[in-house]
């Protein structure tokens, strides 16, 4: 498949819809899993272990695929390894932490909508790292339309509490968004010199072992009792993040970053839709579609102005 076919805006919208798809897919898919093998809100090493697991199949994965369908080399230089630990730490070890731990302790629907955070942190962290991708009016809404939606999920009208947020439930979301937002940006700095789909291989396979070292006490312990669900599901949570870790890397590496991450408004959608589905105990209320609308909203207006301010730079010149 030829480069520029990573540039076509059809097939850049499709492929980035495909991505998104795959990552809403995986949080019904974490509840299962969960329920399957009844893990409790308590055990974090065996949610550490499952995580580890996932991801470092995830990365042999990618690793075969490129090494023998594709025939490309898949070393690097030694000095390239520090950089890449790095980003398998925020990408996949960090963020899958948080991820893990903070979907235990919340519902696939909230979850799914919480964790487009990382989305608006991108924005923001944007306007301090680039001195052509400064905030403007229009994405200033856009911001706050997203976090309204993020705090609407977050009340609760009809109990005594009203405000409902735990550190180890929304707060781990939340820090998962932050990490998210990290690796979004180290991983378009290594793809100016490396390729997209070796560095999804190492930084999966590097940032499961720290998944995997916090998991070894459910390994000893041998309290896991795997079941055929549980390896299908496995199977396919490590697939999920290999195609779609794949798929970003190379449309980030061909593509600016705003024209790819527009996409991520299905992630909310598909995850939410997905989890109504699959998970009887969970359902679409008034609020949760309200709030889904706010940061869907969000998430296509952060992005439309930055389109809108890449076109006016390029009207202008280099000299604006």
């Amino acid at each position: 498949m030829q480069d520029n076919i990573w540039t076509n805006k059809y097939f850049v919208a499709l492929m980035a819809i495909i991505a998104c798809i795959l990552w809403g897919s995986a949080f019904p898919v974490l509840k299962i899993t969960y329920a399957e093998l009844q893990i409790g809100p308590s055990d974090i090493s065996a949610r550490m272990l499952i995580a580890g697991a996932r991801f470092f199949l995830a990365g042999l994965m990618v690793f075969a695929v490129h090494k023998v369908m594709l025939r490309h080399p898949v070393k690097v230089a030694r000095t390239n390894l520090l950089p890449l630990f790095l980003l398998g730490l925020a990408q996949t070890g960090l963020q899958y932490y948080f991820f893990y731990n903070g979907v235990a302790a919340v519902s696939g629907i909230k979850s799914a909508i919480l964790n487009s955070v990382g989305n608006f942190f991108v924005v923001i962290f944007a306007h301090f790292i680039y001195t052509n991708d400064r905030l403007n009016v229009g994405k200033v809404l856009g911001l706050l339309a997203g976090f309204g939606g993020i705090i609407l999920v977050n009340w609760q009208p009809n109990t005594s509490v009203g405000w409902e947020f735990s550190l180890r439930g929304e707060g781990f979301l939340m820090l998962a968004g932050v990490t998210t937002t990290i690796g979004t940006f180290w991983a378009k700095h290594l793809g100016k010199t490396l390729s997209p789909i070796v560095i999804n291989a190492y930084q999966l396979t590097l940032g499961s072992l720290l998944l995997l070292v916090l998991g070894i006490p459910a390994l000893r312990s041998g309290g896991l009792t795997p079941t055929p669900l549980f390896w299908v599901l496995l199977v396919y949570s490590a697939f999920l993040s290999a195609a779609a870790f794949s798929i970003w890397y190379i449309l980030l590496k061909h593509n600016k970053a705003g024209e790819v991450t527009i996409y991520r408004f299905v992630i909310p959608i598909s995850g939410a839709i997905l989890s109504a589905i699959l998970l009887p105990e969970e359902r679409l209320t008034i609020s949760i579609v309200a709030a889904l609308i706010l940061v869907v909203g969000g998430i296509c207006a952060v992005n439309y102005w930055q389109q809108i301010d890449d076109k006016g730079r390029k009207r202008l010149g280099p000299g604006r």
